[in-house]
């Protein structure tokens, strides 16, 4: 059996850094906002190239707590895409705001500015493009219209640790950004977290109050704001896996080399991953396109293949969410969630296994 994700062989490769950072935190007796999480804080602005990185206790929040950081409340609208987590949705949401959807582009499945241009109104306060599968959406444009508009980019980074855009990383560019640490993420906890990073000195301060009552000084709200905290525990867990990110990365850029050389020869029936000229990949997933999907993906079950789908439904066709978009209206994102399969991709998977599953691909489309 090849599974489309396996977490046991990453943790099994890096077992004795984790039981040592395990014993420290045990060792310690602080277990909450200690030591171990403003280490971590610091390493990951360091390695993203911010001047701050705020930590909370899931992706979710993350993005709750950095849209309200940077002024997005009652009333406003935020562009984004419906080809997303749910929970880029849910977090606008949960500020008061309301999510306005954009269609995506066919090439790299990701936001379309032609889209936003025509999206933007008077109520708009931020755009958030999702940085989907590993790629950076392509912001240069997006960015244009921020300032014509005077409305701010917020970056869902959930699946994209390390990518690039034009030599920087995403969530370095716009006025902030959200990261999910949930265990499968490239950069992934043994539980879970998340991180807003930002290079505004006004925004992180925000963060930091919200994540915590609205605490400066215990007990003392200065603002109303919420209990979302990332556990010592799990950060120290993480700033072990951070000195493995650009190894894994690697790893996983070699293995989606290899599945674009061996499916090569389908081109024109499966549409492999397209890399933006505009930067690097992760390749968080490995997102095929098949027009035969569900007979593909059966076919790979056969075989003992895991696969996944992300997403099966855009989010304006989902029942709570049905009242944002009419079903219709987003042919692209529509049309991609019924065509859409992740092979399996993790850097621990073999190149052997990665000769497998193209192999029982091309034996499909024989």
């Amino acid at each position: 059996m090849i599974a489309s994700f396996d977490l046991k062989r990453q943790t099994a490769a890096i077992r004795a850094e984790l039981d040592e950072a395990t014993a420290r935190v045990y060792s310690s007796g602080w277990f909450i906002l200690g030591p171990e999480v403003e280490a971590f804080e610091r390493e990951f602005a360091s390695y993203m190239g911010v001047k701050h990185a705020i930590s909370v206790g899931n992706g979710t929040d993350a993005l709750v707590i950095g849209l309200k950081a940077i002024g997005v409340g009652e009333g406003d609208e935020v562009i984004t895409v419906p080809n997303t987590a749910v929970a880029t949705v849910a977090a606008i949401e949960l500020t008061g705001a309301t999510p306005v959807f954009v269609d995506v582009r066919p090439d790299t499945m990701l936001m379309d500015a032609d889209r936003v241009a025509k999206a933007i109104n008077k109520k708009t306060k931020a755009i958030v493009p999702v940085h989907l599968f590993g790629q950076a959406v392509d912001l240069d444009p997006i960015f244009a219209l921020a300032r014509q508009h005077n409305v701010m980019v917020f970056e869902d980074c959930a699946q994209c640790h390390a990518a690039t855009y034009k030599g920087k990383k995403t969530g370095s560019l716009g006025v902030a950004g959200s990261f999910s640490f949930y265990p499968t993420k490239n950069l992934g906890a043994l539980g879970d977290g998340g991180m807003v990073v930002t290079n505004d000195d006004a925004a992180a301060d925000q963060a930091k109050l919200l994540r915590q009552y609205g605490w400066r000084e215990r007990y003392i709200s200065e603002i109303k704001g919420m209990n979302t905290r990332l556990d010592e525990l799990q950060a120290a867990l993480l700033r072990v896996k951070l000195k493995h990110l650009d190894a894994w990365t690697q790893a996983r850029r070699e293995r989606a080399a290899l599945y674009d050389e061996l499916l090569s020869p389908l081109a024109g029936i499966i549409t492999t991953p397209t890399q933006a000229a505009y930067g690097e990949s992760v390749y968080h997933l490995y997102v095929i396109q098949s027009q035969r999907r569900d007979a593909l993906m059966a076919h790979l079950k056969g075989r003992g293949i895991s696969t996944s789908i992300q997403y099966p439904l855009p989010i304006h066709v989902q029942p709570a969410y049905t009242q944002l978009a009419p079903m219709g209206g987003l042919p692209v994102a529509e049309k991609l969630a019924t065509e859409i399969l992740s092979l399996p991709m993790y850097p621990e998977l073999t190149l052997d296994e990665v000769r497998e599953v193209a192999g029982a691909v091309r034996e499909f489309e024989a």
